[in-house]
């Protein structure tokens, strides 16, 4: 491993690059969360093997493949289970858990809420492209209502799950949102989540060319998306457009998205982002929807709490200090037995 100096970094892209050829189809917005959460972990001073990632089963699930890192790739729905049995054992390592739509809340989703309120302190990306991918093209959790797909032919009857809002209700500690082909703003909120103490939850809008192409154009494409979505910044205006004259202020008990200078609105008159404000407004934002409203990135919500992972290891160091170690023979030979007769 290279040593660092003022004009190089201790680690590369290349020291978290695998050796396995990428078989993601060719357009696929994976590659580019891929190479994002390459750079993220070359700008952070620890080496690839103090890291996890653990997936579940799908398209976003190969990612473990990819990484020069330890990796598991679990099964349908359960990797949460697995990687809060990581941060358990071995607390020293990073986790890092990635999952789609499908994966992480269709069977996966009793899984991915109990996670999110126990705030096991590992970092969950979830690949939202509102389909099926791997399995050739069915509506997933997050399809719109009326969405045709080969398993929905008349069209889905499902209203859908929004993730940001179903993380912030299990009390999560850390929610973002980010965009596949928004690199730059991309690397920065998986940045921020790799820094926070507690399940980092980030939604990234991730575009399947082959079964669900555009299904994001409005926050991808770089001439409509300055005004289809507003990036967050903590203690400044919410402001938004492509001559940034749009903002969000609060009427009433909803949010509503007005234009600089009409009506007497000033900037002074905006909403002003706070990471650490309450559910009720962060539950405001999440529910801001394209084309409505311009649809939030960045930080929503980020506070502290307790980590279940350090919660569980200090009471088992209790129960050793004031019971001593534990004897497994001695248990399974003791007196406190059950008898089962017939």
């Amino acid at each position: 491993m290279s040593t660092a100096t003022p004009d190089k970094p201790k680690y590369t892209i290349k020291d978290f690059a695998s050796d396995q050829d990428v078989r993601w189809c060719p357009g696929c917005g994976d590659y580019s969360i891929l190479s994002a959460v390459k750079k993220v972990l070359a700008q952070r001073d620890r080496p690839p093997e103090e890291y996890c990632f653990i997936s579940g089963i799908g398209c976003s699930s190969r990612f473990p493949y990819y990484m020069n890192t330890y990796g598991l790739h679990t099964i349908h729905g359960r990797a949460p289970a697995v990687a809060t049995g990581m941060k358990i054992v071995r607390p020293d390592i990073e986790t890092w858990l990635i999952t789609g739509d499908g994966d992480g809340l269709s069977i996966g989703g009793n899984h991915f809420m109990h996670l999110i309120r126990r705030n096991v302190n590992l970092r969950l990306m979830l690949f939202n492209n509102r389909i099926y991918g791997l399995t050739k093209g069915q509506y997933s959790p997050t399809s719109e209502q009326n969405k045709r797909t080969k398993s929905t032919p008349m069209g889905s009857l499902d209203f859908p799950v929004d993730p940001l809002c179903l993380a912030i209700g299990a009390g999560a500690t850390f929610v973002a949102r980010g965009v596949d082909m928004h690199p730059k703003h991309l690397i920065e909120t998986l940045s921020r989540a790799a820094d926070h103490k507690g399940t980092a939850f980030v939604e990234i809008y991730q575009n399947c060319n082959i079964f669900n192409d555009g299904a994001f154009a409005h926050a991808q494409d770089r001439k409509v998306r300055s005004d289809n979505v507003i990036e967050l910044v903590h203690g400044e205006p919410m402001i938004y457009g492509a001559d940034l004259n749009r903002g969000i202020i609060r009427n009433g008990d909803h949010l509503e998205s007005v234009t600089i200078g009409e009506n007497g609105v000033t900037k002074d008159d905006l909403l002003v982002h706070d990471e650490t404000c309450p559910e009720t407004v962060a539950f405001s934002l999440a529910r801001m929807k394209y084309p409505d409203m311009p649809e939030p990135i960045g930080v929503i919500r980020a506070v502290d709490r307790p980590c279940y992972d350090d919660l569980v290891n200090e009471q088992v160091e209790h129960a050793v200090e004031t019971r001593g170690n534990g004897d497994l023979q001695k248990l399974l030979t003791g007196t406190e037995t059950w008898d089962v007769n017939g």
